[in-house]
């Protein structure tokens, strides 16, 4: 049994020197390296530390509000930033109006570029919203100068908000309310 084991820990090295290879040769020295600086065999790395080591959040300090807000699940359980994150877990975070969608396939403790960790997950993210090609209310052109009343009262409809001359019941009962004797 014990040769089983051996041959596929030599078999995996294997496949991560052929997959090095394929590399440009600066990203597989860097792969290397965030192997030798990551976990040993068995061990784990906090869920926390490792979103932040594949870049997934800007700081690791983020990666740990989002865990504490509930923004972060591993296999669809809310998680606390010191949960142990293994290969083969699926991490879900909610992030910038986003989610994302990631597989763990390598365990790494230090932050890494973006070439290599992209090495160290599956995305299986949702594709991003398209952005609208329309152009948000209220932007006017460079050099228009200031808007005329008319144009006003169309970025404020637009915006949805109320204009002056809506009979909305906020402010014309007051006018028609004036000049008559109090009961």
């Amino acid at each position: 049994m014990a040769s089983q084991g051996t041959a596929n820990n030599s078999g995996d090295g294997e496949a991560k020197a052929l997959d090095a290879k394929a590399l440009d040769p600066k990203v597989a020295e860097a792969i290397a390296a965030a192997d030798a600086a990551g976990p040993q065999s068995g061990e784990t790395v906090r869920v926390d530390s490792w979103i932040w080591s594949v870049r997934l959040v800007k700081t690791r300090s983020m990666g740990a509000t989002a865990c504490r807000g509930g923004h972060v699940r591993v296999n669809g359980d809310r998680v606390k930033p010191a949960h142990a994150v293994r290969v083969g877990d699926e991490v879900r975070l909610r992030h910038d109006g986003r989610e994302r969608v990631v597989v763990v396939t390598r365990l790494i403790r230090k932050r890494v570029g973006a070439p290599v960790a992209a090495h160290c997950y599956i995305d299986d993210s949702p594709p991003p919203p398209p952005r609208e090609a329309v152009a948000p209310a209220g932007i006017r052109d460079r050099g228009a100068g200031r808007p005329t009343k008319r144009d006003r009262r169309e970025m404020e409809r637009l915006r949805g908000l109320p204009t002056p001359g809506d009979d909305d019941g906020l402010g014309s009962d007051i006018a028609k309310d004036i000049g008559k004797p109090t009961p």
